[in-house]
């Protein structure tokens, strides 16, 4: 045991005394918020408020648009083509609205020299769809547009998932929060498995091509040497991944700190549920939506707050412990079996299939994450450190969790004891390709 200590140090301090260990250290924090905090600031930095010259061939829509910050309007009337050329000539504004004259449905042309962006065609598209309906209510139907938009309300359905357990309890469930958080960590446990098993392939083909392994054996057993190896990278690993998830956060919560707008937007004006239509708010509309907007982040927020983040960082940890050990002892018998990476691929290619088919149905997988589907990837070995991770923030059954964690475990041993026969026969073999066929005779040995 002590020979393999020194083999588990040897590994964990060679990889993280090294420059490029330290530099991926600081730099994969500083990716990651960089990931989650540069696409929302170059978003807001890069909003731009277009000037819209509004024509109105039916004087109806003249000074009835609101604007935005992503949009303002002003009106003109009289000969449109001078209109036209005034406004985008002299740069003053970016569009022009043509609304014409003498349609049922409201038909218009939005001319510009500079393409503005996507969303000002849906927005002029939906302001024209309520200000027409609206017009068709009041003249048509003599139906006040206001309280048509109280009956519309109050008739709104809402329906508000509740999970429950089977000793009663009950919290809140937001699917497409679970889904996006499911998603991220089978990502997150992907790459880590990947990353940290090719590191025992390398080590060990190194190893073995500098002759180095030569001089180990003579004093240390090959089983001894192979687990040292993969429990040093994983030391590694937890090491790094501990310090990326500190940085990160820290990282993130200073730019908040300094700049706490940046995740904010404004509140999108949504019909109003029912329960909050009373006769005090009916000359107070901003009000009710914005109230209504609210339940919806409530919701939302009670959902993050009633996952067991506690849960997830355990679970986290043993089936990325887990799944790369059960990857790295592979990888580890493919490495002591050839001469040079180049060889291995055929090899590493069936191992790693599993994994990556889990990656290619991730998305159906967190779509129902109760369904078979999702079941049986959740509990084959090769496949669960991904898809146990998806299902986790929708919450999985003890008794399956258990299932899952001891078939892991099992497996491990048996791929370890697996690696261990190819190891002991490979490592010292030079110059021949290795096929399945030796592969299946070594474990004879």
């Amino acid at each position: 045991m002590g020979k393999v200590k020194l083999i588990i140090a040897r590994e964990y301090l060679t990889r993280v005394k090294k420059l490029s260990f330290l530099i991926m250290t600081l730099l994969g924090p500083i990716l990651m918020a960089a990931l989650i905090i540069v696409p929302v600031y170059i978003a807001n930095k890069n909003q731009k408020q277009v000037k819209v010259v509004v024509v109105d061939e039916n004087q109806f829509f003249i000074n009835a648009f609101k604007d935005s910050k992503s949009a303002i309007f002003s009106y003109r009337s009289g000969n449109f083509d001078q209109i036209k050329s005034e406004a985008l000539s002299d740069g003053d504004y970016d569009a022009v609205l043509h609304i014409l004259q003498g349609h049922a449905a409201i038909r218009s042309n939005l001319y510009y020299y500079k393409e503005p962006p996507m969303n000002l065609r849906g927005n002029i598209e939906d302001q024209l769809d309520k200000m027409s309906f609206d017009k068709v209510l009041q003249d048509t139907f003599q139906v006040n547009p206001k309280k048509f938009e109280q009956i519309k309300a109050g008739t709104k359905s809402h329906v508000t998932m509740i999970q429950t357990d089977e000793y009663g309890n009950s919290k809140k469930h937001f699917a497409g929060l679970n889904r996006i958080l499911g998603i991220v960590l089978g990502f997150a446990i992907y790459i880590f498995i990947f990353m940290y098993s090719s590191q025992v392939l390398r080590s060990v083909l190194e190893e073995k091509t500098n002759r180095i392994v030569e001089v180990l054996l003579s004093s240390i057993r090959p089983i001894q040497l192979m687990l040292g190896k993969i429990v040093g990278v994983a030391l590694v690993g937890l090491t790094q991944f501990f310090l990326w998830v500190v940085f990160t956060v820290f990282i993130i919560g200073a730019t908040t700190l300094v700049k706490p707008d940046l995740f904010r937007s404004e509140i999108p004006q949504n019909d109003i549920p029912a329960t909050m239509v009373t006769p005090q708010m009916d000359n107070d509309l901003d009000l009710l939506m914005l109230m209504q907007n609210g339940q919806g982040i409530g919701e939302v927020i009670e959902t993050f707050y009633g996952i067991s983040f506690a849960q997830i960082i355990w679970l986290f940890l043993f089936y990325f412990l887990f799944g790369y050990l059960l990857y790295a002892a592979l990888f580890a018998s493919i490495g002591s079996a050839v001469d040079n990476e180049a060889d291995s691929n055929q090899f590493t290619m069936p191992v790693t299939i599993p994994l990556i088919l889990t990656m290619v149905l991730i998305v159906p997988i967190a779509d129902d994450p109760s369904g078979s589907l999702a079941w049986w990837f959740s509990m084959i070995p090769f496949t669960s450190p991904v898809g146990m991770l998806v299902r986790l923030p929708s919450g999985v059954p003890v008794p399956e969790l258990i299932l899952s964690m001891g078939l892991m475990v099992a497996t491990f041993v048996l791929s370890l004891w697996f690696a261990a026969k190819i190891y002991k026969t490979g490592i010292l073999m030079y110059g021949k390709k290795i096929t399945y066929k030796d592969l299946f005779k070594w474990l004879k040995y």
